[in-house]
């Protein structure tokens, strides 16, 4: 069974549920059929610099979505004594979003659950350049 966790600031209208079923199907699909669990925050513009300044040592930028893998100093997903195999976090910039959505003309949910499914890839370790 896949657990998804979704965090987020009341202000921010996401569908929790709608996350979770989209990210649990993809997770599946992309071959993880294992216990598993991710969690999925919705943040504020600030936080994302924040987190950017932290791990990406970059300045003022405002990414749309980082994921963060929980990984052993080898590389590889940690199997805890529970057996369930914890993926990482997947953080989203809830405004990001919204600018990004007004701008590709898209709804702001699709546009969510695409970087969902972005993140989710990082996290099974396929990146681009």
């Amino acid at each position: 069974m896949i657990k998804v966790y979704v965090k987020k600031i009341s202000n921010y209208p996401v569908s929790g549920p709608r996350v979770k079923k989209t990210l649990s199907e993809f997770l599946t699909k992309n071959g993880i059929v294992s216990d598993a669990d991710v969690t999925v925050s919705f943040v504020g513009e600030k936080k994302m610099i924040d987190l950017a300044k932290k791990y990406l040592k970059e300045k003022n930028i405002v990414h749309n979505v980082l994921s963060f893998p929980f990984k052993e100093e080898n590389g590889n997903f940690i199997d805890v004594p529970d057996e369930v195999i914890h993926l990482g976090d997947i953080v989203i910039c809830y405004p990001k979003v919204v600018e990004e959505s007004n701008a590709q003309g898209k709804l702001i949910d699709d546009r969510v659950l695409e970087l969902v499914e972005h993140g989710a890839l990082h996290l099974l370790g396929q990146h681009h350049e």
